[in-house]
């Protein structure tokens, strides 16, 4: 497992629902309103800021030669002329910023990893489920066998028994004008493999007990054409980053997940600078978020935080990315994410594998595209 680096550092201070005013100009809406929901017990520990994000020599070489080279499909809804992980290093749209989240470098070529997601009841109890994923960045194959693919991916469920062997396969694109995203499912107790279009935008998220949707995962994925997005900005902000602890082998799950959020003495915040897009929903278009505000850390274009409002413009839900980097690697990634229901008190937390033996994360995943297609779905689902 990851050895924390930053090990020695101590709080610079704590923020509570008592002193929160003072830095309040530094916190989303969301993050404010997660002091006012929880004010016994939530908490922000803010670190001195360590900006260890850092990516392979070669990427950077790559981002440099894309830079004047990428542009957007019409609408935004794609991307060409892609050759680096970062297309637009200075953007000038919303869109740039989160184009540049979705396709950010997590590897040259593929990665496997196996970690739970537990929805987390008010009075926090929860029921973990074990998921094993795999991926290929095809953009990056020279045997690529379709130059419009993105990434392809497949995810299995591991536990709980009731669940185990649902299979999801996604099919990713870089412009998705010309070709959107296909999925397919299979069930393992009806043996079938079936398509699965509800695999986007808010459609459920796989096993999440309705507390996210299909485009929360990794705080955004998808197509971006529901939504006009403005660039509001960069500003500074306390958001979670080099939280090692969440990675703990000597930790059980239960010690991270309480009542209302996770424990604050696992957590840890630092102050970055970040982009700030608003994404409203468009006329006429169908998403249940109308709003969400995006905050993108600038070193690793990961999304840190999202503000997210409901059909009436009232702040609904709050989501955190707590950040980590694999620096054996040189990948900047998320150790976990949250997701709040401000409303409910019930949150998700997604990414965590304390209690799971060694290291859960293979960045040296060798795969073969024949692995990715609907007819290899039914042996992956095989108990």
């Amino acid at each position: 497992r990851l050895v924390d680096p930053f090990a020695a550092d101590e709080p610079l201070f704590v923020i509570t629902a008592e002193n929160m005013a003072q830095y309040e100009d530094k916190l989303s809406p969301s993050q404010i309103a997660m002091f006012k929901r929880y004010p016994q017990t939530y908490q922000m520990p803010v670190y001195p800021t360590r900006r260890s994000a850092r990516l392979p020599d070669s990427e950077y070489q790559l981002i440099k030669e894309g830079a004047t080279e990428t542009d957007l499909v019409s609408g935004g809804n794609g991307i060409v002329n892609f050759k680096a992980n970062v297309p637009f290093p200075v953007p000038s749209s919303g869109l740039e910023v989160i184009w540049n989240h979705i396709t950010r470098y997590r590897t040259a070529l593929g990665f496997k990893r196996r970690y739970i997601q537990a929805p987390v009841q008010a009075n926090g109890n929860f029921a973990p489920v074990l998921f094993e994923e795999e991926a290929l960045f095809a953009n990056r194959f020279p045997d690529n066998p379709d130059p419009n693919r993105l990434f392809v991916f497949l995810q299995r469920i591991l536990a709980p028994a009731r669940l185990e062997g649902d299979v999801l396969l996604v099919h990713e694109n870089i412009d998705q004008i010309k070709e959107p995203r296909s999925a397919w499912v299979y069930n393992a107790g009806q043996r079938r493999v079936r398509r699965a279009p509800n695999i986007a935008y808010d459609g459920p998220g796989t096993a999440s007990d309705g507390l996210r949707t299909a485009d929360d995962l990794d705080l955004y994925n998808g197509a971006p054409d529901r939504y006009d997005w403005e660039l509001v900005g960069k500003q500074e902000m306390y958001i979670p980053y080099n939280t090692y602890d969440l990675r703990r082998g000597d930790l059980k799950y239960s010690d991270i997940m309480k009542a209302g959020h996770m424990n604050p003495d696992y957590l840890r915040y630092e102050l970055h600078r970040v982009w700030v897009v608003e994404a409203k929903l468009k006329e006429g278009a169908r998403h249940i978020y109308a709003r969400r505000t995006f905050y993108v850390d600038e070193d690793t274009w990961q999304i840190a935080v999202v503000d997210h409002y409901d059909g009436r413009g009232d702040l609904w839900k709050m989501k955190e990315g707590h950040m980590v980097q694999h620096y054996q690697v040189n990948v900047p990634w998320i150790s976990a994410e949250s997701l709040h229901d401000l409303i409910s008190g019930r949150y998700v937390v997604i990414g965590l594998d304390n209690e799971e033996k060694g290291y859960q994360y293979d960045f040296d995943y060798k795969g073969r595209f024949e692995d990715f297609t609907p007819a290899a779905l039914r042996r992956a689902g095989r108990r």
